[in-house]
């Protein structure tokens, strides 16, 4: 599906569209083929998308919980959100909006004034990895609604 997305945006260059304009466009292209085939629904606001914010509504629920001895699905959908600054986040977590990019180890180093010395703190952290293109997040939030949802609430066939 990218493949043919790309040779359509490829063929647009004579038309005289910027590099900026065309990835807008793949973008949005891509966004329209999730609600065809996936049912997932661009729900952005205004000001998300002046702030280069894409939001998403998936059509299974956002979490589970057990009640009387069964466990029901709650009547809120799951939403994604891809963010302009190369992050993915979760939006209707219970407590706050985490992220779900890849995390790696990164050493990290401070310099601070201590009285009237200098003193270098050194240490491990967590640190997310950034998906700059607009494509490449899109892609990635479908492949973690796949890995992660799609999955377990497809019944069994008979």
């Amino acid at each position: 599906m990218v493949r043919k997305l790309l040779t359509k945006t490829i063929n647009m260059n004579k038309y005289g569209y910027t590099w900026k304009q065309e990835q807008q466009m793949l973008c949005d292209s891509f966004a329209r083929s999730l609600l065809i085939e996936h049912n997932i629904k661009e729900v952005t606001t205004q000001r998300q998308a002046k702030n280069g914010t894409r939001e998403f509504e998936f059509p299974v629920s956002a979490r589970k919980y057990w009640s009387q001895g069964k466990l029901h699905e709650s009547k809120t959908r799951l939403r994604l959100a891809i963010f302009k600054t190369g992050y993915v986040r979760n939006q209707n977590s219970c407590s706050s909006n985490y992220q779900l990019n890849k995390q790696y180890k990164q050493n990290i180093r401070y310099t601070l004034l201590d009285g009237n010395k200098l003193i270098t703190i050194k240490g491990m952290m967590i640190a997310r990895e950034r998906i700059y293109s607009g494509m490449a997040r899109l892609n990635y939030m479908l492949e973690f609604y796949k890995r992660n949802y799609l999955k377990r609430n497809q019944k069994p066939r008979k």
